[in-house]
């Protein structure tokens, strides 16, 4: 968003002095924002949060593109950062050990993640991880993934070191001060309150730890993170270290990770810290946590140290001794349970709120993290974007029913359990299970219904009621395999040869009213939404640099009613935040619910059923219509998310099932069936269909991403423009792939090699049943014309591909617009 206040006029305050709030401050006076002020409950530099004991472990690599960016740029500014004749970065390197086959192979999707973000990685042998750990059981091991740049940061020198920095830029840090309250007026902050004054304010930055939801809710902003407690020990002096290292820099070796045992671990000097996620998850009431004071009279190190529970630690310890036979001889010297922040996702929760201007949260962020995301969110702040996409972490992408105490417990809780196990991307978390269900639910658990879950709703991948239908279909591997059924491939087919009914129930929907509604729209997207009531538009939400926020599908339902398809409740967050008082906007997912009827045979279906004329003249491709099918109100959209005829069929959540019964009779007789997401991902992939947030995001452009035809610059202004034009010609595409290997499967985040290199990584990818290949999305060189051969890296292994020309299928849309 535009900042609300001039750089001139900028007064921050910033709660929290722990390794994020001395980041911000300090990325905040380099932009010119001089104006901050830093407070903390605590004694400084070390104010007794989850900086203060931080184990300071940097491993950058990890399935979040924008994470391993925050981790990169954190080793970056640390390591050009010095306190006490220290670098803040000590770059020992990362060593992540597999002990098991499936964590072997798990580690070359890992070093498949690393060439795809552009971190330094390499697959080693047991011998060589004995090399670089000498105290190893080399027998246990079967391979590790060496990462050289990673290392140690130094947490509470790197928070001085930005705090010096950040005052001589002209900002203040006051430690002792409690913060009691948070001022506000007119839906604006304007003030912190403490327990030694009122600091007035035009922006304030919760950067306060697991403390989070405290100051959350004086400012009545809701903070879903979950703090818990984590048990780190240190060893008695050991022989094998002694002399080993310097006691300044406490550390050679890599640190060294033992995932198959949830454990990991450093040097400090000539004894070893071992950190543990084995033990029950141990949360922690942010409201009941001590002051700094009453917890060091009650012989606590600090408020975020809780006192070591020796039960929990057993296991851990037995595990730790028997992959360093040294251990053996030794025992723990000290430990503690150091509290730190989990979200539902494991994402940080980041921006400002929508419904207190100013306030923002730099929540829920690992010392991994901790410079990347004050750069990021310092940019958002002096900018209103950043650079990098931020999409995964804005604090706006919770679902109201994944915002309850009770979810946020259970899925913190289960993230701690899963922080170090081999996770599935389509793996879904089992509690809680079912939250959110569709009006259809009933009959899809009667036709077998296969179910993922997103945004707490429950998703049919597939049907069993389809197996009969099942024919040859290539054998995957055993990954691939994982959350899939080859009764996809049939309902594919299906979907192509008949007729079938997918549940578009999930996806979201924004109704916008009001007489101001379509300049708002116009000047809010891309495309012209000045066309006639029964209109549907493609478009997209940019941001100020040009970059994709989302895409939309904007029905004109009437001269002030429009329906939007959005992607994310940061959808409607982002345009109430732009919205005169002419406008109403409200999200109407959850009373509502949709159909998507597609197959060459969808009109035979649907038409009988109303009175109204679906034929291609009368109701074409991209229009809308209210109509009736049977006894049931509808709006039925001509869109196709699969590349064949048909309709997205709405109505109020109360007539769905009616709605389901009606078409499933209809439907009989044309062979109708009922289809999961697993077809339908592979259908739109065919089609060349892109999906907001895996194949673009706030990184990329309409015309990098295929999608200029959706920018229309000859008609006037819109949030944007002004960035396109000046925009260089593309450097970068999105691009499509098809596997050599008709039995390839890839699933996403893979490298891809352009002679030899790594040029580019996967976004999207599914087997294209039609076609016979699996099709997938990639961001590779702009030059790269079609026919050009490339490699993708999957498990290690380089599965050839070429570059094709779009759309892969049905090029002409007579399959769509018959």
């Amino acid at each position: 968003m535009t900042p609300a206040h001039p750089t001139t006029d900028a007064r921050v305050v910033i709660i929290g002095a722990g390794i994020v709030g001395c980041s911000l401050a300090d990325e905040l006076t380099a932009r010119g924002w001089t104006d901050v002020t830093v407070l903390d409950q605590g004694p400084l530099p070390a104010p007794g949060g989850s900086t203060s004991h931080a184990p300071g472990l940097v491993f950058q690599t990890g399935p979040s593109k924008t994470l391993t960016a925050f981790a990169r740029y954190t080793v970056e500014k640390f390591s050009a950062l010095q306190m006490d004749g220290l670098s803040c970065f000590h770059p020992v390197g990362g060593l992540e050990l597999a002990t098991t086959p499936e964590r072997w192979a798990d580690l070359h999707r890992k070093a498949g993640w690393a060439a795809s973000w552009g971190i330094r990685g390499e697959l080693v042998s047991p011998r060589r991880c004995k090399e670089l750990w000498p105290l190893l059981d080399e027998a246990m091991i079967l391979g590790g993934f060496h990462t050289p740049d990673d290392g140690l940061a130094r947490a509470v020198l790197a928070a001085r070191a930005q705090m010096e920095r950040a005052q001589q830029h002209g900002a203040r840090f006051l430690d002792r001060h409690t913060v009691t309250g948070i001022e506000q007026a007119d839906g604006r902050v304007t003030g912190v309150v403490t327990d030694r004054g009122t600091f007035p304010a035009t922006h304030v930055v919760s950067a306060a730890g697991f403390w989070g939801p405290v100051i959350g809710r004086m400012a009545g902003v809701d903070v879903p993170l979950l703090p818990l407690a984590h048990q780190y020990a240190r060893t008695k002096p050991l022989p094998e270290l002694a002399g080993a290292n310097d006691p300044r820099t406490e550390a050679s070796k890599p640190i060294l990770r033992f995932q198959d045992r949830d454990l990991y671990f450093r040097e400090h000097t000539d004894r070893l810290g071992i950190g543990s996620y084995a033990h029950r998850p141990l949360p922690v009431d942010a409201f009941t946590v001590l002051p700094y004071d009453e917890a060091r009279a009650r012989n606590m190190a600090m408020p975020s140290s809780f006192p070591f529970t020796t039960e929990d630690w057993a296991p851990s310890w037995e595990d730790s001794r028997r992959l360093m036979p040294a251990l053996r001889n030794t025992d723990i010297e000290e430990g503690f349970n150091g509290v730190f922040s989990f979200t539902p996702d494991g994402m940080p929760l980041l921006g400002e709120s929508g419904t207190l201007g100013g306030f923002w949260l730099a929540e829920a962020v690992w010392v991994t993290h901790s410079a990347g995301v004050a750069k990021a969110v310092a940019e958002w702040m002096v900018d209103g974007h950043a650079k990098t996409d931020l999409h995964e972490c804005d604090l706006h992408r919770f679902e109201d029913a994944q915002r309850s105490p009770a979810y946020v417990h259970d899925r913190g809780s289960r993230q701690f359990i899963e922080v170090y196990d081999v996770i599935h991307p389509l793996q879904p978390l089992e509690q809680p299970r079912p939250l959110r269900v569709s009006p259809f639910h009933t009959r899809q658990q009667e036709l077998g219904a296969h179910f993922l879950e997103g945004g707490g709703w429950e998703r049919p991948h597939w049907f069993e009621a389809n197996a009969h239908l099942v024919t040859d279909t290539p054998e995957r591997d055993p990954w691939s395999a994982r959350h899939w059924s080859p009764i996809a491939a049939a309902e594919a087919r299906a979907t192509r040869e008949r007729v079938a009914l997918y549940d578009m129930t999930p996806l979201r929907r924004l109704e916008v009213t009001g007489p101001g509604a379509l300049a708002f729209l116009q000047r809010m997207t891309t495309n012209n939404l000045a066309k006639k009531p029964g209109a549907v538009t493609y478009t997209l939400l940019l941001d100020e640099k040009g970059g994709i926020r989302s895409d939309l599908t904007v029905a004109r339902l009437a001269p002030d009613r429009f329906q939007i398809g959005a992607n994310s409740p940061a959808d409607l967050a982002w345009l109430q935040r732009h919205a005169p008082t002419d406008v109403h906007l409200r999200d109407i997912t959850s009373g509502t619910c949709c159909i998507g009827v597609w197959g060459p045979l969808a009109r035979d279906l649907v038409q009988p059923l109303t009175r109204d004329d679906f034929s291609h003249e009368a109701f074409g491709y991209f229009r809308a219509k209210q109509t009736y099918l049977g006894h049931v109100p509808v709006t039925a959209l001509r869109l196709s998310y699969v590349g064949e005829l048909g309709w997205e069929l709405y109505t109020t959540a109360d007539l769905g099932l009616r709605l389901w019964d009606t078409l499933w009779e209809a439907g009989a007789q044309h062979g109708v069936i009922a289809a999961g997401r697993a077809a339908f991902n592979s259908l739109r992939l065919e089609k060349g269909y892109r999906s907001w947030g895996h194949d673009m995001t706030e990184e990329h452009t309409p015309y990098e991403a295929g999608l200029g035809f959706a920018v229309r610059m000859d008609r006037g202004d819109f949030l944007g423009r002004t960035a396109l034009e000046q925009l260089p010609p593309p450097q970068r595409k999105l691009t499509a792939l098809l596997l050599d290997d008709p039995a390839a499967v890839v699933l996403g985040k893979e490298p891809v090699h352009v002679d030899g290199t790594p040029a580019g990584y996967v976004t999207s990818a599914a087997y294209g049943h039609t076609l016979g290949r699996c099709v997938a999305y990639a961001w590779l060189p702009a030059h790269l014309t079609t026919g050009t051969g490339v490699h993708i890296e999957y498990f290690g292994e380089k599965l050839p591909a070429t570059v094709a020309e779009e759309p892969l299928f049905d090029p002409k849309m007579t399959r769509i617009r018959r």
